[in-house]
């Protein structure tokens, strides 16, 4: 047998035991016993047992989350073959050659990003869909107003000082949310406002911002593609209409 090196070792124990083993039973005292005194954590001090510990606890970290991934994506694993990996990989006597290995561990992670794409795809259509369906209803609406863009705007409190211009900075308290309700940004839980450039953000703020007064509160209902389109921005998925409450607090205007 050949010996795989420990980079591929590490890089191709896709997941190890900790998977997790068989469970134990736990309806007998003697097995309580056995339990309890499982239980003891050891207290690793000397800084090879630290080393070796966290070298071992990071493949089976890296290991947990790609076995999570798999099971999402109904992708399947053989649990007892990948544990015996990994210990034979320990014993320094795998069945396959480092070659093998390789390959093999290459042709899973192309199957698991095909299918995370495909996933993602159909993510992304549904919440186009949804996002369209929306925009559609909620122009109908009183007192909601679509611009040329697609932008859509409702006035919630007017404002009596002077509306910004693209270049200009301003400084707004705002509030974002999902259309499911999901709040995924707020100056007002942070305690306080913000200012930036009004062209260097998303083109549904540099819009609609610019269709405010000082004093104003508007709710801006902002189509993907005036948002952040087909990319993730934070805990925003790809394709998301966006809603924004925003006040308009004060304007810099561009030297």
């Amino acid at each position: 047998m050949k010996k795989a090196s420990l980079a591929l070792i590490i890089g191709t124990s896709l997941v190890l035991s900790a998977c997790g083993n068989d469970k134990k039973e736990t309806n007998t005292e003697d097995q309580v016993t056995v339990d309890a005194a499982e239980a003891t954590v050891t207290a690793y001090t000397t800084t090879a047992e630290q080393h070796s510990y966290a070298l071992g606890a990071s493949m089976g970290i890296f290991a947990k989350t790609r076995l999570e991934q798999q099971q999402a994506l109904e992708i399947e694993v053989d649990q007892k073959a990948l544990e015996a990996g990994f210990n034979d990989a320990l014993a320094g006597n795998t069945q396959f050659s480092d070659a093998e290995i390789q390959t093999f561990a290459q042709a899973s992670d192309t199957k698991l990003r095909e299918k995370q794409a495909a996933e993602a795809e159909k993510n992304s259509a549904k919440i186009i869909a949804e996002g369209e369906a929306y925009l559609a209803e909620n122009a109908q609406r009183e007192g909601v107003i679509t611009t040329d863009s697609g932008l859509q705007y409702e006035v919630l409190t007017k404002g009596d000082g002077a509306s910004p211009k693209a270049v200009d900075t301003v400084t707004v308290h705002y509030k974002g949310t999902l259309l499911n309700g999901e709040q995924f940004d707020s100056s007002y839980d942070r305690g306080q406002p913000t200012s930036f450039p009004l062209n260097g953000v998303i083109p549904g703020w540099t819009e609609g911002v610019q269709l405010m007064e000082v004093g104003a509160k508007y709710r801006f209902h902002i189509p993907s593609e005036l948002a952040y389109g087909g990319r993730t921005a934070g805990s925003i998925p790809p394709h998301s209409t966006l809603i924004f409450d925003v006040e308009l607090l004060d304007v810099t205007p561009a030297e």
